[in-house]
């Protein structure tokens, strides 16, 4: 009996430590928030400061977006608006289906039959947008976020991202120099992400969305990456909510399906799903630890002292034979 606890013990330790090395990168990001990188208030100057024009230009002044087409909701009109009075001077690039497609075909056609075989739209939105900051630079914006103030503070930092909640980075504002590491290795890695998990949202997010990209940044900077390979992370006060925010934020996540309900519920009630979740995996660990003891454990004695009194034959002569017990042999 003891043999078999302890088997059953190393197996489940087995299970639980594969089960755990999967997720650890997920798990990580409930407590890194990026800190460490942080682009702090008090080193970005005020929004008309002089000092704007001291600070390094390391970023190429590029605003990528992305669409279906050229004809832009009149919903997101306003904002993308704001974004072309503010930046005059800056290049603009709006990346359509078409284009998008005619660009991977031609820059990166290892790619383009992942990139065709995705079956949302938005995942090649996605997608599209880390091949154009790392083949041209720029800043990427989405369709729904405007901007509140000139972009030229964020220029210095050769790569950077946004904080979002409740854990992880945000792809939907983020810029680099050209073939800045973080976003070669985002390009690099989408194929081998390119999964289906059932739920449309999940599916989105894990293969090409902020999940997936939050992956790409933990397992990025476990390398421990300095000076200009460092991805710097723009934290939610200086992303909007304030006069001195660089950005404004509108009605957007188009491409929301039915299971995005769902999806958004299990997070508000994330506390009560955990505990279940823990309620019910000790409960199905004391029903292997039943049925071990119980049927597969205790089994095997009780049919060998069983078989141990079935009768036999034992020749006593060259003809003759007896009936014995096992137990008098």
């Amino acid at each position: 009996m003891r043999k078999g606890v302890l088997i059953f013990f190393v197996i489940n330790i087995i299970i639980i430590g594969f089960l755990v090395h999967n997720v650890w990168t997920l798990l990580t990001l409930l407590f890194v928030d990026g800190s460490e990188d942080q682009i702090s208030r008090a080193e970005l100057p005020a929004p008309n400061s002089g000092k704007i024009s001291e600070r390094p230009r390391l970023i190429p002044k590029i605003i990528h977006q992305t669409y279906i087409n050229e004809s832009i909701p009149e919903h997101w009109r306003t904002p993308q608006q704001s974004c072309l009075d503010l930046h005059p001077d800056y290049e603009y690039k709006l990346w359509t289906d078409k284009k998008s497609r005619e660009f991977i075909a031609a820059e990166y056609p290892w790619f383009l039959e992942t990139f065709d075989g995705y079956e949302f739209p938005i995942q090649r939105a996605d997608a599209i947008r880390y091949f154009v900051l790392a083949h041209f630079g720029g800043i990427y914006i989405d369709l729904d976020d405007g901007c509140n103030r000139s972009l030229d503070p964020l220029l210095a930092y050769p790569a950077w991202v946004r904080r979002t909640t409740p854990t992880g980075i945000s792809n939907d504002a983020m810029g680099a120099i050209p073939r800045h590491p973080f976003f070669l290795r985002a390009i690099d890695s989408l194929p081998d992400y390119n999964r289906n998990w059932i739920l449309p949202y999940i599916t989105v997010m894990g293969s090409t969305g902020p999940l997936f990209l939050s992956i790409i940044w933990r397992h990025y900077n476990s390398a421990g990456p300095t000076g200009n390979d460092r991805v710097r992370v723009l934290f939610r006060d200086e992303y909007n909510n304030h006069p001195w925010s660089f950005f404004t934020h509108h009605r957007g996540s188009s491409w929301h399906g039915s299971d995005v309900g769902l999806i958004f519920w299990m997070a508000q009630h994330w506390i009560f799903l955990t505990i279940c979740g823990f309620t019910l995996g000790f409960a199905a660990l004391f029903f292997i630890w039943w049925f071990c003891g119980r049927v597969v454990l205790s089994g095997t004695p009780k049919g060998r002292a069983i078989t141990s009194r079935i009768p036999y034959w034992r020749r006593v002569g060259q003809k003759d034979y007896e009936l014995v017990d096992r137990h008098e042999v």
